[in-house]
């Protein structure tokens, strides 16, 4: 039986907690998720191997097949977040506490952030 990739065990036996599209310039590059003992796994889709025209979404994350895996969130991400009071009011309006980097990752690189990355929350079973 395969579960879906939503429910597949890490090599640390941790379950993916939440997970979201990578886009580049709105193109499918990858998914990031974040397993329920904190930790990031980032996968390139298959079509942006492929792809040789594609670049990598960051200088230090190569493409390749294997997964890249931190315990904070990749600073290719991390980046994308505010700072300071811009943080703080936004981590209030959409009742997420200061220290959740992913959840505001969710929130705010939907549609407009620095550079060509954007991201979109995967929710369910998709």
């Amino acid at each position: 039986m395969t579960f879906p990739f939503k429910y597949r065990i890490f090599a640390n036996y941790s379950l993916t907690m939440r997970q979201a599209k990578v886009l580049y310039k709105g193109i499918p590059s990858g998914v990031v998720s974040q397993a329920d003992d904190g930790s990031f796994r980032f996968c390139y889709d298959p079509l942006w191997l492929a792809d040789s025209n594609s670049p990598p979404i960051s200088l230090v994350m190569a493409k390749r097949e294997e997964p890249y895996t931190c315990k904070a969130l990749f600073p290719v991400f991390f980046h994308l977040l505010p700072e300071g009071n811009n943080r703080v009011q936004l981590c209030r309006a959409f009742r997420l506490d200061l220290e959740d980097d992913f959840g505001l990752l969710l929130q705010i690189a939907k549609h407009d952030t620095i550079g060509a990355i954007t991201i979109q929350e995967i929710e369910g079973n998709e």
